[in-house]
């Protein structure tokens, strides 16, 4: 379920939204993707993150599904980049997002146990991808899921959004357009200061 395809204009939203979560001090792995330009590098990251919103079982789910959603290979997914203490701070200040993760959640573990008699944390990664394909792919998509699929869409949007406005993230994407500097670049034509070699202007 890699290979999560970004266009320029939704990086800017994702950006401007999450903008306002880059100043919680609790992170212990997410950091804003522009945060680092006159960010306090003094400043202490705990050694463990602790949930806001989710309890320790939601959000060790939470942060299964978004490490399946955007899983590590060749490069880093989205355990290394955080994502789950992201998701969890974003859930945590929007009241109309709780009722959609938290009743999600529920419905997961209940068809976890319908389908493989276990909850969804207790089943194999097979098991667990297979659970999710049929919400994840229109072409497996099953009558009487719907629920799931609207949960697993909600996840999968906050899983990207986190990623890829994390430091991770935008290595990842490689993005030039989002690159920041603490200073402005140095003229190129150190020999030529005033620009001599140029043309001057037409007319």
């Amino acid at each position: 379920m890699a290979g999560q395809s970004i266009e320029r204009r939704e990086i800017l939203c994702m950006l401007a939204l999450a903008a306002g979560a880059a100043g919680f001090p609790g992170f212990c792995r997410w950091s804003f993707a522009c945060g680092h330009v006159g960010a306090d590098i003094t400043q202490i990251r705990p050694t463990a993150y602790r949930p806001l919103f989710f309890s320790a079982a939601e959000y060790a789910t939470i942060e299964r599904l978004a490490d399946i959603i955007i899983p590590t290979d060749e490069t880093p997914g989205a355990s290394q980049a955080g994502v789950s203490e992201f998701i969890d701070l974003m859930v945590s200040r929007d009241a109309a997002l709780q009722p959609g993760f938290r009743s999600g959640l529920g419905w997961l573990d209940a068809q976890s146990r319908k389908t493989f008699g276990n909850k969804f944390l207790s089943l194999t990664t097979a098991q667990q991808t297979s659970l999710l394909e049929s919400l994840a792919y229109k072409k497996k998509f099953r009558a009487g899921e719907e629920r799931g699929r609207e949960f697993f869409s909600l996840v999968r949007e906050y899983t990207v959004m986190g990623f890829y406005t994390s430091e991770i993230g935008l290595k990842e994407l490689d993005y030039p357009g989002l690159k920041f500097y603490a200073g402005s670049p140095a003229c190129p034509h150190k020999d030529d200061p005033e620009h001599l070699h140029l043309p001057g202007p037409k007319g």
